[in-house]
C-alpha cells in the first residue's frame, strides 16, 4: 500500500481548559479554589471571620497575588479535625 507508514505517529494534544470533554473538570476544580466570601458562604459565618481567621492562620488558606484563597477539601479537612479533636489525636 502506498502511503502507509510502519508505525504510527501519535503526537500529545494540549485540549484548552474551555474545550468541551474538559469543560466539566476544569469548572469542577475551580469550585475547589474559593474566596474569602465563599469560603465564609460555605461554613456560615461572616467574611470578616474568614479574614481574622486566616490572619491569625487559624484557617488554612494561601495569599495568591495578595488575596486569600482557600481549598474546599482542606476546608472539609479543618472542619473534621475541629469537630472530632479527640479522635484526630494519636496516643
Amino acid at each position: 500500500m502506498k502511503g502507509v507508514m510502519e508505525w504510527d505517529v501519535v503526537l500529545p494534544i494540549t485540549l484548552s481548559p474551555h474545550h468541551p470533554k474538559l469543560k466539566n473538570d476544569w469548572s469542577e476544580s475551580m469550585k475547589e479554589i474559593m474566596t474569602p466570601r465563599e469560603a465564609a458562604e460555605y461554613l456560615s459565618v461572616h467574611v470578616r471571620t474568614i479574614y481574622r481567621l486566616a490572619k491569625n492562620g487559624d484557617i488554612p488558606g494561601r495569599k495568591v497575588g495578595g488575596s486569600w484563597r482557600f481549598k474546599k477539601d482542606t476546608l472539609d479537612e479543618w472542619l473534621s479535625l475541629r469537630e472530632n479533636p479527640s479522635s484526630n489525636v494519636k496516643g
